[in-house]
Formats: C-alpha cells, structure tokens, sequence
C-alpha cells in the first residue's frame, strides 16, 4: 500500500498528497466517485492503528458513517472492526435512511461478532455502547415489536415499544412540556447533509415537534431556547383554521437538507400532514418522491397542497387498503352512509369538457404538470370531481394506480385518459372501468370523442394502447351480452404490442380476444379466473420468451381436451403437454399459479422453465402427487414462496421441503389431505415469514403450538383454520412466541376467545385480525379496545357467534380519536340458530340458512355500512 510505502521510505510529500486524495473522496458527495471498497477502509483503519496515525482513523470513520447506508450491505460489514464501527455511528454524519436500519445493521453485527466479543479483554458494558446509540423513540413499531422475543435484544426492544406509546398518549404540543429540561438529541430524527431519503414509515408515534426539533440547528443549547417557540408554532399548526397552518421562517430557522429526495410517513398517524408538507417545503427543497400509504386523513385537498408547496414532487403515494367490498361478487342487502358526500357506488355518466372548473381550498397552477407518478389506491373516497379537477395539470403523469378506486365512473376515468397522453402504466383493478375507457385508450392520442358508437378495427399507432407498458384490469367484468363488449376488449390488446405487464383476472376474457393480443414483451400475465383455453395462452406464451411470471389458476378450461369457451378458434383436440413444453422451451419463470388439470407430468414439462421459480401456487384442480412434491425442491431449488390447494401431503413431504428450501419465505397449506402430524414442524424455519395452516392440523394443540413457535421465530403472519383443540392459553403463547405478528387470522380453533381476548394485545404492531368462531368470551367493547391498544390495526373480522354478549359496540362515525387506523371491520353471522341478531344488521332473515355480513369501511370523507348476504 501507497502508506506503507510512505512511511517505510519517509515521503512526508506522497503521505501528504495521499491524506488529500483520501480526505477528497470521503468528503465527496459525487455518486459517480470510486468508491472505497469495505474490505480495503478495513484494512486502511488498520494500517491507521498500527502506525498511531490519527487522521486515517478519522477519515475512515467519516467515510464508513456517510455512507453507512452501502456499507451495510456488504458483504465485509461484519468484519468491520468493533472501534471503527462505534466511533462510525457516533459521527455527527453518520447517514441512514431510518432508525430501523441502524438498528437492523448493529443487531446483524453483534450477532456475528457475540463469540469473538466475549472472547475480547472488553467489558459487557462496553458492548452495550453500540446499543445505546440507538434511537429507541424513533423505531417502527413493528419492528420494536418483533425484537422482544429476541434474546440479547429483548429488553431493549420492550424499552422501544413503551417509549413509542408514551409518545403516542401525549398530545403534540404536551410533548414538549413532558420532556421537561431533557436533552432532546434522542427524539431527532437523523438527518444530514448527505441524506436523500427519510422514511418514517410504520412510526405511529411521530409527531409534528418531533419533525420540526429534528429540522432545527443540532446544539441543545439552541434547542432549549426554541422550546417556547416550537410550542407556539406546533399550537398554531393544530388548529382547525387552516390560515394558521404556516411556519414563520423567522420563528423557526429550519435547515435546509438538499440532497433529500424521498420521504416515507406512511403509517405516521400523529404527523399532522398540514405540518409535514410546510416543513418538507422548506427544508426538502429538491423532494421528488412522497409516499403517505394507510392515512385515511390524506385527503384530495391534501394532494393539491402537497404538490403546490413541493413543485418539483414527481412521486406520489397514497395507498390504503381495498375496499373489501367488490360490487361483482356480493349481493348487497342494505347499505347506508354517514354522509351524503359519497355514494357507493355510482354509475351515472359524468362527463366533464374542457370549459369544468370548480372551487378548492388552493390555488393550483401548473405545479402539477411534474407528477408522472401517481397511486392513489383504495381510495374509495375520491369522486369523479376531484379527477376531473386534477386531471387539467397532469399532462406529465405517465403511471396512474386507481385499483380499487369504486366511486369514480368509467366515463370519467375516460377523460383522465384523454386528458393524460403521456400514460404507460395503468392499474384499474376492481373499478368501473369499460368501454368508455376502453374507448380512450384504442383512440388516437388527439381524439377526445366520447361516442359510444365509435367503431374499432382502425389501428392507432399514436393511440395511448399502442405505449402502455403496463395494463392491469382485473376484476372489471363486461356485459357478455352485447358483442360490442367483447370487441372493445379484443381491440384494446390488439393495440398493446408494447406491455410488459398484463392483468385480465376476473375478466370476462375469450380465445378470440387473447389471440388477438400482439406484443413480444410481456413479462408478467394474469389471466386467472378466465375461461381462456391452453392453446390460446400457448399463442402468447410462444410469442412472449421473456415471461417471468404467470397466472392461470381457476381456469377451468385450460387443460381441456376439446375447446368450447364461447368464441374459440381451436375446435381440435389439445394437449395440455403442448402448453407446458414451450413453456418449458421459451420461459424461464420466477413465478407460476396454475390449477385445473396441472399434475406430476405437467411439472416434468415445466422443469426447464421453473429453475429459477420464487414462487408457485397450485390451486384447485390442479394434483401434484407425493413423488412431483418430494421431487420440488430439486427442482425448484430457490422457492421462497409455496402455496398448496387441496393437495395430498404426508410428513415425509413437508419434511423434505422444509430442510431443502432453506430460502422459503411464505408457506401456506389450505385444505390439503393426507398423513401429517408435528412432526412435519420439528424442524427449525430460519427465513419463514408467513404461514398459514387451514384444515390441516386438527390435531394442533398448545405444546405443538410452542413447538411451531420454537421454530419458526420471524413470522410476521399467521393464519390457524380448524385447529379445534386449542384453548385460551394459546393467545399468550402466540404473543410471546411471535410478539411482532402484523397479521393474525384464527378460525375454528377451539376455545380460544372462550375466555375472552386479552393476550394478544401483546402483538402490538397488529394490522389485521380475523377471530371467528373460537368461543364465545369476545368482550363486548372489544373492537373499540383493540383499535386503541393496536395503534395500527387497519381490518377487524369477527362473528357473533363470538360474542360474549351477543353484539359489539362500534367505533363513533364522527370521533377519530377511538379507531386510529382502522379502516374496516367485518361482523358476519352464521344461520340463525346459532347465533343472536346484532342490532347493526337490516333485519333478521326468516330463511335458517341464511348468512349475512355486516361491513364498516371507514375513508377521509365518511363511514359506510353495509350488510351482503355473502360470508366475508
């Protein structure tokens, strides 16, 4: 090395020209620079001790802290020498994009480094430094909240959790007050010079002071003498008369970061967003990208805020979860609304010309035209005004995600579609989209014509169809009685030679109109609970070799020997083997969902194509025998994710597949048959995160329970169908083996809730829980109780036949306050018989076998209840 040789021949000049070089890259913020590889900083810090040379270990600490989001991810990081790595996270630049990523890198560190550390001449407690530096305040909940069944970090990890609730019990302006004369360096966010990206996702206890300290000059002096002005500042923002939602620039001199161009606040359910948008206008000058998923009080209004402060924002993300009531698949008996603003579901006409203007809080101006980005998903709350409005000033929006978004009419859709000729992504699953969208898209790109009775068969090559890269429309049935239906469908993917992405599941989709689609490209395709057959998919597969992923379960027709879908073009026989050899010839998948008349031989034939799997499901239909399944994980030697449908399994099987699919992720066996008992579950699961077990482990009791907890530690979803000699100990055993669960689904076990629910208020992090027919001990109140023990619990699903009382009581339409995050709550009842009639359905049916599903969907404007007679 170049310092080895300086100082062995004594070159003052080189050792100084070095210091330079070494200083001018570690201090540079040009991403195209060389960087210092990990295993060489390590080897510099060294040399830096050996020869007492101070400024080295300065540098390398400085170098190893800005960029200490890369550094991680090496694979040298835990060869990182333990003075190095202390002085590094204690540097006033030290860059990360979270607390949870520091936090993840040291735990990962001292987990590879315990045996080497006990053997060191260093105390415990010096150890503990590293720990100590942790932000404990600012960790995800659910990340906090899975840390406590880990050993060595346990206490720390409970420590985090109680902090984050104290947070969350005082009121924004009383935070301040409660820290008394503290020093307040624990509560700020890290933010540097360097920082492009901050993410505060999953942190419900955020507050507006906590962003704003964080935002301020970093010397506790100047802190201690801005707490009355914070105080004034965050007061005046919290008030409901929005001209008082500013920061005084002289009252509050905020830093400017500009190297920040990303900010994730989803999840902050205390961050006033009206608070947020002025200080990221100020101090994030450059911001591109703002994701704010699952705040129900993101509303319309806060969007044009949003991108007239920050102008340069390209990104933005406002996501909630779905609706769970899809119009196509439940008979609704009764639905009522809180409030007029929104109906349920319209389908009147609403179309909008150029000359629409209407009246909002702010003054918009062509600050929008920089969105190209937008995801507003399960917003049910957005109407066709709010498009129409927006739609004048996104002329740049080239990806548009509207799934789920069931208030907005076709023709409107349509006119955001002729309004935004830029667009090549499309998500408009479960919508209303049809044939006036249909319509804007095959049309030329300067054609705003809004006939209905525009015919198609003209290609369009400047049309908006021919770009999409990206078009997903599941679940948006069209009428199959009128041709003009399925011609619009069959012209729309006549068009679309350039998609790479295509989902038509739960579509009314025929041969014809498949085999009419013209691109090369595609990489994904869903055409799942469609009648399609195997030699239409067989077309595109031959003229797709790029497809990675693919989606054909529930079509009953695609393994038929003869063809009789409605508008075939193949009356010959056809080989199901036909399909799955040029797959096997074209493709190579990394994932697959198949079902109807998949079998041992069809899993030969896919062999060539499935190396490389990461996920398969095989649903109903579909029989893999205990040889295909035994012979999986040679086959498909990287799966991460294995669903299994009503398949026959012994111990042997799942035996095989848990100790060769090292890497698996996701497990879930529904309904399988077949010889199985724990232990198929003896065996440690290090990478499992999701498992669901419905109706195949009756025999499940509390010890095996333990077991399965022993084993699989990391799991964040849990889902138990029929496991019927479970009792209500099981709730702590759950809590305590799996404290950071976010999903909890427990159906049929038993006497589980017989003693009512306490325990797993424990899984503090919860975000859906299903508890259904598990004894009836559920507490009246027990939808309120969870909603504020469980700051982000967004689904509740219950059953009266639960209900210790016969009803539950509901959260207040009008108060916030009582339900945090909650955005649905599901009460079905079963026959008659079997349980009482709450007061919140419609009426009590005379039919005994009758069931029926009470659904509260809350959004930013209103609550809707609804009563379907389907089980949901």
């Amino acid at each position: 090395m170049f310092l080895d040789a300086a100082l062995y021949f004594g070159v003052e000049m080189l050792l100084l020209q070095l210091k330079s070089w070494f200083s001018e890259v570690s201090l540079s913020k040009d991403p195209g620079l060389l960087k210092i590889q990990l295993d060489d900083l390590i080897r510099i810090w060294n040399f830096g001790l050996e020869h007492a040379n101070g400024f080295v270990q300065e540098l390398c600490a400085s170098y190893l802290a800005r960029n200490f989001m890369w550094t991680m991810s090496s694979n040298f990081f835990e060869d990182v020498p333990y003075d190095l790595l202390l002085l590094c996270i204690k540097h006033p630049h030290l860059t990360v994009d979270s607390e949870k990523h520091l936090s993840d890198a040291l735990f990962i560190w001292l987990d590879s480094n315990t045996k080497q550390l006990e053997g060191s001449s260093k105390t415990e407690n010096e150890f503990s430094d590293i720990l100590k530096q942790i932000r404990i305040s600012l960790l995800p909940l659910w990340f906090a909240s899975g840390k406590r069944s880990s050993g060595c970090f346990s206490e720390l990890a409970n420590e985090s959790v109680n902090s984050i609730f104290r947070l969350m019990k005082v009121t924004t302006t009383g935070s301040i007050n409660a820290l008394g004369d503290s020093d307040l360096s624990h509560l700020r966010i890290r933010l540097t010079e360097y920082s492009k990206r901050m993410d505060l996702s999953g942190c419900p206890q955020i507050t507006p002071m906590i962003l704003l300290l964080s935002l301020l000059p970093n010397t506790h002096s100047f802190a201690l003498a801005l707490r009355k002005s914070i105080k004034e500042a965050v007061s005046n923002l919290e008030q409901a008369d929005g001209s008082k939602y500013q920061i005084s620039q002289g009252l509050l001199p905020t830093l400017s970061f500009e190297a920040v161009q990303e900010v994730d606040i989803s999840g902050c359910l205390k961050l006033h967003l009206e608070v947020a948008i002025e200080c990221f206008s100020k101090s994030f000058p450059c911001l591109r990208k703002v994701k704010a998923a699952y705040l129900l009080n993101f509303r319309t209004t806060t969007l044009y805020k949003l991108v007239q402060k920050c102008p340069l924002v390209s990104e933005v993300d406002i996501t909630i979860d779905m609706n769970p009531l899809i119009s196509s698949q439940v008979s609704v008996i009764s639905s009522t609304s809180s409030s007029p603003v929104i109906p349920l579901a319209p389908n009147r006409p609403y179309i909008v010309d150029h000359s629409f203007s209407m009246t909002y809080p702010y003054h918009l101006g062509p600050s929008l035209a920089n969105i190209t980005k937008l995801t507003m998903e399960g917003r049910s709350d957005v109407c066709d005004s709010d498009v129409q409005y927006f739609s004048k000033f996104c002329v740049s929006l080239c990806y548009l995600n509207l799934k789920g978004c069931i208030s907005l009419t076709d023709v409107c859709i349509a006119n955001l579609i002729r309004r935004c000729t830029k667009l090549h992504s499309i998500l408009v699953c479960h919508t209303s989209f049809g044939m006036n969208s249909i319509l804007a898209l095959c049309t030329a790109s300067r054609s705003f014509s809004n006939s209905l009775t525009a015919k198609f068969g003209k290609m369009h090559l400047d049309s908006l169809a021919s770009n999409l890269q990206l078009l997903h429309m599941g679940g948006c049935k069209f009428c199959s009685s009128t041709a003009a239906d399925e011609a619009s469908l069959l012209e729309l993917l006549s068009q679309t030679q350039m998609l790479k992405s295509l989902c038509l599941r739960d579509t009314n989709l025929v041969d014809n109109a498949l085999c009419n689609f013209s691109g090369s490209l595609l990489e994904m395709l869903d055409v799942s609970n469609t009648m399609i057959s195997g030699a239409a998919l067989n077309l595109v597969v031959r003229a797709n070799p790029g497809l990675k992923c693919l989606n054909a379960r529930g079509c009953k027709n695609l393994f038929w020997t003869e063809n009789k879908t409605k508008g075939a073009k193949f009356s010959s026989s056809y080989s199901c083997g036909e399909l799955l050899t040029d797959l096997g010839k074209t493709c190579r998948l990394e994932e697959i969902a198949l079902g109807w008349g998949f079998s041992y031989f069809s899993l030969q034939d896919l062999k060539p194509a499935i190396l490389s799997l990461r996920a398969m499901t095989v649903g109903l239909g579909g029989t893999l025998p205990e040889d295909a399944l035994i012979l999986l994980p040679t086959i498909c030697p990287l799966l991460e994710s294995l669903v299994l449908y009503f398949q026959v399994i012994s111990d042997c099987t799942i035996i095989n597949m848990i100790t060769s699919l090292r890497q698996l992720r996701t497990l879930s066996l529904c309904y399988c048959l077949g010889d199985i008992s724990i232990s198929s579950f003896n065996l440690s699961m290090p990478s499992l995160r999701k498992l669901r077990l419905e109706r195949v482990t009756p025999w499940m009791t509390n010890n095996d329970l333990v077991l399965l907890t022993q084993n699989c530690t990391k799991l964040v979803e849990l889902a138990l169908l029929g496991c019927k000699l479970l009792n209500s100990d099981a709730q702590c055993i759950i809590s305590r083996g799996w404290p950071g669960l976010i999903s909890i689904h427990l159906e049929d076990c038993g006497e589980l809730t017989k003693k009512g629910i306490s325990s797993l208020f424990n899984c503090t992090a919860l975000e859906d829980l299903l508890l259904r027919h598990n004894g009836p001990g559920v507490q009246r109140n027990f939808i309120l109780d969870a909603a504020l023990k469980l700051p982000m619990l967004r689904q509740v699903s219950l059953d009266l036949c639960d209900a210790s009382e016969g009803d539950f009581d509901l959260p207040d339409d009008e108060d916030e306050s009582d339900r945090y995050s909650l955005r649905s709550v599901k009460i079905a009842r079963c026959k008659s018989g079997r349980c009482n009639a709450g007061s919140h359905f419609a009426e009590v049916l005379a039919k005994p076998a009758h069931r029926e599903t009470l659904v509260l969907v809350w959004n930013s404007r209103n609550l809707v209840r609804t009563v379907v007679k389907e089980r949901l």
